[in-house]
């Protein structure tokens, strides 16, 4: 269960990628929460952003990108003000990360158990070798793969394996957040299942919050407590995931929705969303969905909504039509 205390506080984060002769804000002021304990998912088409905002939190983002505005704040600390010995103490400790493609992260020529092991007794040096390996092992056991594999190679493992690996590495500190990119990308929907099963069973468990990443607004809903929906760099709604499958409030999140083809029922005709996203070095005025939106009005192509809260919704949206 996820308390009303904050763990993350994101306010006016920017981040941009910077060009010989232009620059794209892939980031463009974006504020959000995240709660102890809370799954926060953030949702969106790819280039939407997503990824750039948890490589900020994480704090690596490399150029050409660059952080050029903003806070993020963990228990009233910017940690985008932290300098290299605060920063080492931040990854893994506080904040860990599973990438994209978490299926190819491992090093195919060391064994598994020294790539554990090496964070470990990096962050962790009095453990000493032993330890480091005891621990290992508790982490393979946690994640629900038999001990006596833990100096396998990675390509012995399968997919859904080496994903749980993955997993059992960010766990390895016991960190208060861990940021998953795409953590299923890959995986069919059987073993994606599993996973996501997996890591509810260990979020409730040890009690750490997660930053959840995909494009996949379906799976999201099911392991979210709260949604944050992104499009050109901007949150354009935040709502709980109830709320999100029900009664979404912004009309790009709405498209999302129908985009999945429901499990029951009549087969009905799909249709996705109409245009492509904006060029973030040349964005239209007013309302970046405009464009693509159905049901813009002459203000949309105007004036940039502001995203305002909506307490008969619980949710927050940015959109004209609200108003």
């Amino acid at each position: 269960m996820s308390s009303d205390r904050n763990l993350i506080e994101v306010r006016n984060l920017t981040v941009d990628y910077v060009g010989e002769h232009s620059v794209a804000r892939a980031v463009n002021g974006i504020d959000f929460d995240i709660r102890e304990g809370e799954a926060f998912g953030l949702a969106g088409e790819s280039g939407c952003g997503k990824s750039t905002v948890a490589f900020a939190l994480a704090r690596l983002t490399r150029l050409p990108g660059l952080v050029s505005g903003g806070e993020v704040r963990l228990n009233g600390e910017d940690v985008l003000k932290f300098d290299k010995a605060r920063l080492k103490a931040y990854r893994w400790n506080e904040v860990s990360f599973v990438f994209q493609s978490a299926m190819n992260a491992l090093n195919p020529v060391i064994p598994v158990s020294e790539q554990i092991m090496d964070v470990i007794q990096t962050h962790q040096p009095e453990r000493g070798k032993d330890g480091a390996r005891a621990r290992a092992v508790e982490l393979f056991e946690l994640v629900g793969i038999p001990p006596g594999r833990l100096d396998d190679f990675p390509h012995q493992f399968s997919g859904g394996m080496r994903q749980r690996i993955c997993i059992a590495i960010a766990l390895a500190l016991q960190p208060r957040l861990i940021i998953m990119d795409e953590p299923t990308t890959a995986l069919d929907v059987v073993v994606q299942r599993d996973i996501i099963e997996q890591i509810v069973d260990l979020k409730s468990r040890m009690g750490f919050s997660v930053l959840f990443i995909t494009h996949d607004l379906g799976l999201m809903i099911e392991f979210c407590d709260r949604i944050g929906v992104m499009y050109s760099g901007r949150l354009v709604e935040v709502a709980p995931a109830e709320a999100i499958l029900t009664n979404p409030q912004h009309p790009y999140t709405r498209a999302l929705g129908n985009s999945f083809p429901p499990l029951t029922g009549p087969r009905i005709r799909m249709e996705g969303i109409p245009g492509t996203p904006p060029d973030l070095r040349s964005l239209p005025q007013g309302c970046r969905f405009s464009p693509r939106c159905p049901h813009a009005m002459d203000i949309c192509r105007e004036q940039d909504p502001a995203l305002r809260y909506y307490p008969e919704n619980r949710s927050e949206a940015a959109c004209h039509l609200l108003n």
